[in-house]
């Protein structure tokens, strides 16, 4: 096989991981990471994925969907929305926000940090997986 083959193989291997973006708890510890539309546990277990606007697990069941503002359940029911960067519960409870790449629940203590993640799988791995 050609060393340019070979090359662009390891290459193809190795790039997913090293642009993978991190989410981290309040005290710094890593939760996991995400992977383009995947997200992974700190150990590297798959936990699950983003398909378009639907939320899976790792086994490939439906956990839920955001459609625009809205987050529901796979069984269709409201379960939260967000407005610009809070997130509420479906009985319009505020449950958290965004601010850049920091989490904070209602209160205002910062509950996790993600590096450089898409406002929609911080939204994902927030109502989600935490």
């Amino acid at each position: 096989m050609p060393k340019l083959t070979v090359a662009l193989l390891l290459a193809a291997m190795l790039l997913p991981t090293a642009f993978a973006q991190r989410m981290y708890d309040g005290s710094g510890r890593q939760l996991g990471r995400v992977d383009a539309e995947r997200f992974y546990s700190a150990s590297g277990q798959p936990i699950g994925r983003v398909d378009g606007e639907r939320i899976y697990d790792a086994s490939g069941r439906q956990l839920g969907r955001i459609d625009g503002e809205r987050v529901y359940s796979a069984s269709g029911s409201p379960i939260g929305r967000i407005d610009g960067e809070r997130l509420y519960s479906a009985s319009g409870s505020l449950m958290g926000r965004m601010d850049g790449e920091r989490l904070y629940d209602a209160s205002g203590r910062q509950i996790g940090r993600a590096d450089g993640l898409r406002r929609m799988q911080m939204i994902v791995f927030f109502y989600f997986f935490m």
